[in-house]
């Protein structure tokens, strides 16, 4: 059996005072997402690296398990977390 995989939407603002997860919200379709600030300005690929970063160290998985699925010049964002499923995922940031 494969490793699960959880996917997790997250709307990054970029160019924050402090890196910092702030909770759960929905979006336009009512789907849930996680906001998610980071100090990394959106040039060259630095404000998804350090949300892939803080998101591995937040949910205590290596960096190599998060990765960016889709979205990577949108302020909305598709990740996905090698070894979590998505009921481990939830917890672990519901937890926070």
């Amino acid at each position: 059996m494969a490793d699960p995989v959880a996917r997790l939407a997250v709307r990054l603002t970029p160019g924050a005072s402090a890196d910092c997860i702030e909770g759960w919200d929905v979006d336009a379709e009512g789907r849930p997402v996680l906001k998610v600030r980071v100090r990394a300005r959106p040039v060259e690929g630095e404000a998804n690296a350090a949300l892939l970063k803080l998101l591995a160290k937040t949910l205590g998985v290596p960096k190599s398990a998060v990765s960016l699925e889709r979205g990577g010049q949108s302020r909305t964002k598709m990740i996905a977390v090698a070894g979590l499923t998505t009921d481990d995922l939830r917890s672990r940031l519901t937890d926070l």
